[in-house]
C-alpha cells in the first residue's frame, strides 16, 4: 500500500507546486493590473490639471511652465506629438476623451500620458508615487484653483472633481484639529503637507489657498496594498479547491481500479475461473492485480489438475484392483499350494504397484499445492547424479547406466538445491530412460556461469517432436514406443517438471546427439533468490 500513498503524496505535491506557481503568476498579474490602476488614479488629477493649464497657455510658454512643475513634482515632463509615440488609435481616442494612461517604461520607470489638445500630449516619466509628487500635486491644484473665480471654483469641485481626480478634493474652512503649530506655520508659508493616517494605509495632502484662507484637502489617497485580505482569501480558496479536485481525481482513479478488482473477485467467487483483472501499472494496485491474476490462474490450474488426477487415478487404480480381485478369486479356486502361492505372489505385486502409485500421486499432489517444504542447500550435484546412477546399477538391469563425470572443480559444482527433490527428479529421468532405452543411458552434470544442467540421454526410439510437451502432462502416455507395456503411471515426468518449477528452472526434452534417442534436460539457476 505504500506505493499508493506515495502516488497520492506525489500527486498532491505536484498539485501544490503547480498551484503555487499558478497563484504566484496570478498574483503577479493581478498586482500588475492593480498597480497600473493605482498609478493612473493617483496621477490622473495631477496630469489633467497640468494639461488644462498648458492648454490655456501659448506653446512658447510651455517649456518655462514644465520646468516649474518638474521642480515641484520631481518628474521629468515633456510635450510630445500624439502621433509619434506609437500609442495606437484606440489609446489616442482614450487620451482625447480625457483619460490619463500609464505605460511601463525601462529600468523600473513608467510613463504617464495626458492629452493637452488634439495634437500634443503631456508625458511624465517617474519611478514611483512619492511624497514629493503628492505635495507638488497639492501645490499645482492650489495654484490652478486660485486662478479660478470662487463661484466657478466651487462648481468645479462639486461637479468635475470626480472626473478630474481619482480621489476626493475638498475645501475646508479651518485646519484639522490634529495639526501642530509648526504644521500650520508651514501651510501659512504656502507649503503643502502630506500626512498618513489609518496605520499608513492612506494619505491626505493639505495646502492653503492664500486668497480665501481655506484649506485644500486632497484625499484620502489609499496606498496600494499588494496583499489585501480579499485577494489572499480568493487565492486561498483557489488553492483549497485545486487540492480538493486533485485529491478527488487521485482517489477516484484509485477507486475505479479497486472496483474492477472487486468485480473480478466476485466473478471468481461465483465460479467464473476465467475472470481476470485488466489492470496495469507498477503501483500497489497494479501489483495487487497481477498477484490476483496469478492466484486465479493457480486456482484454475489446481482445479484442472484435480479433475485430471481424479480421472487419472480412477483409471490407474482400476487395473491393479481388477487384477487383485481376479487373483483372490483364483486363490479361492486353487487346489494346489504352489498354484495358491503363485496367485498370492501376484496379488502382493499388485499391492506393491498400488503402493508405488499412491506414493507417486501423493508426491505429485504435494508439489502441486501452494508452496511445498523446500529448503535449499549448497551441494555438489554431481555427487547426487553419481548416487542415482549407482542405485540403478545395483538393480542389475540389462540397461547400462553410465555417469559422465563433471570436469568442474568441486567448489563450482556446489549448487543451491533441495537434495531430496533433485534426487527424485534425476531418479525419475533415469528410470524413464531405462524403460525405453535399448542398451545404454548416459547421465551428465554441467555448470555454466549462472545456471547448471543435468542431461539424461538414452539410445531408445526418442520422443516425437509433436509429443515433447505432452510427455510432462500428468497421466499422459505416448503411443507407439512409449506404451503401457513399458510400465509407469504417467506421473514421473510431471513430478520432474514441478520440481524444476520450485527450483525456478525448467525441464526439456530433445534429441540426444551422443546416443540418438531422447535427451531429457534439467536447467536451473546456480544461486536461488533469497540465499
Amino acid at each position: 500500500m505504500s506505493s499508493i500513498f506515495l502516488r497520492i503524496y506525489g500527486g498532491l505535491l505536484f498539485t501544490l507546486v503547480l498551484v503555487a506557481v499558478l497563484c504566484g503568476l496570478a498574483l503577479t498579474i493581478i498586482n500588475g493590473v492593480r498597480l497600473q490602476d493605482f498609478r493612473e488614479s493617483t496621477a490622473r488629477g495631477t496630469f489633467r490639471v497640468m494639461s488644462l493649464e498648458l492648454a490655456s497657455l501659448s506653446e512658447d510658454r510651455w517649456p518655462e511652465q514644465l520646468e516649474v512643475w518638474e521642480n515641484r513634482l520631481g518628474v521629468a515632463l515633456t510635450v510630445v506629438p500624439d502621433k509619434d509615440e506609437g500609442l495606437g488609435q484606440q489609446t489616442a481616442r482614450q487620451l482625447q476623451a480625457g483619460r490619463v494612461l500609464v505605460r511601463g517604461g525601462d529600468a523600473g520607470q513608467f510613463e504617464i500620458f495626458s492629452a493637452i489638445n488634439d495634437s500634443s500630449l503631456l508625458r511624465g516619466t517617474l519611478e514611483d508615487i512619492n511624497e514629493q509628487l503628492a505635495t507638488g500635486t497639492a501645490t499645482i491644484v492650489r495654484d490652478w484653483l486660485s486662478r479660478i473665480p470662487p463661484a466657478r471654483r466651487l462648481l468645479i469641485l462639486e461637479d468635475r472633481a470626480s472626473d478630474l481626480f481619482g480621489y476626493q478634493v475638498t475645501l475646508q474652512n479651518h485646519y484639522p484639529g490634529r495639526f501642530s503649530q509648526r504644521q500650520r506655520g508651514l501651510l501659512e508659508q504656502g507649503m503643502s503637507l502630506a500626512l498618513f493616517n489609518q496605520g499608513g494605509r492612506a494619505m491626505n495632502i493639505y495646502s492653503r489657498l492664500p486668497d480665501t484662507g481655506k484649506v485644500l484637502v486632497l484625499g484620502p489617497i489609499s496606498m496600494l496594498n499588494p496583499y489585501p485580505f480579499k485577494l489572499l482569501a480568493t487565492i486561498g480558496l483557489f488553492i483549497l479547491a485545486s487540492i480538493s479536485i486533485a485529491i478527488y481525481v487521485l482517489v477516484r482513479g484509485l477507486e475505479r481500479r479497486l472496483s474492477k478488482l472487486e468485480r473480478t473477485a466476485r466473478r471468481l467467487a461465483r465460479g467464473d475461473l476465467d475472470a481476470r483483472v485488466k489492470l496495469h501499472g507498477g503501483d500497489s494496485v497494479g501489483q495487487l492485480a497481477a498477484a490476483f491474476n496469478n492466484m486465479a490462474s493457480h486456482i484454475q490450474r489446481l482445479l484442472s489438475i484435480q479433475k485430471e488426477m481424479i480421472r487419472g487415478v480412477s483409471h490407474e487404480l482400476r487395473t491393479p484392483v481388477a487384477r487383485i480381485r481376479f487373483g483372490l478369486e483364483m486363490v479361492e479356486d486353487a487346489q494346489a499350494d504352489d498354484e495358491r502361492s503363485s496367485y498370492i505372489k501376484g496379488i502382493d505385486g499388485d499391492i506393491e504397484e498400488l503402493d508405488h502409485l499412491i506414493d507417486e500421486i501423493l508426491t505429485y499432489a504435494k508439489l502441486e499445492e501452494g508452496v511445498p517444504d523446500i529448503r535449499f542447500q549448497r551441494l555438489d550435484v554431481d555427487n547426487i547424479v553419481l548416487r542415482v546412477v549407482e542405485e540403478h546399477q545395483r538393480q542389475k538391469s540389462s540397461i547400462v547406466v553410465e555417469h559422465v563425470p563433471c570436469r568442474m572443480l568441486e567448489p563450482r559444482r556446489k549448487i543451491d538445491v533441495e537434495e531430496r527433490y533433485i534426487h527424485r527428479a534425476i531418479q525419475n529421468l533415469v528410470s524413464n530412460a531405462c524403460r525405453y532405452a535399448d542398451s545404454k543411458v548416459q547421465v551428465r552434470f554441467s555448470v555454466g556461469h549462472d545456471s547448471c544442467r543435468v542431461d539424461v540421454e538414452d539410445d531408445g526410439p526418442g520422443v516425437p517432436e509433436d509429443q515433447r510437451e505432452r510427455v510432462f502432462t500428468a497421466f499422459a502416455r505416448l503411443d507407439d514406443s512409449r506404451t503401457r507395456s513399458s510400465g509407469g503411471y504417467g506421473l514421473g515426468l510431471s513430478i520432474v517438471r514441478r520440481i524444476m518449477h520450485w527450483h525456478n528452472g525448467k525441464a526439456m526434452v530433445g534429441v540426444s546427439d551422443q546416443l540418438g534417442g531422447a535427451r531429457f534436460s534439467l536447467v536451473w539457476p546456480r544461486r536461488q533468490r533469497g540465499r
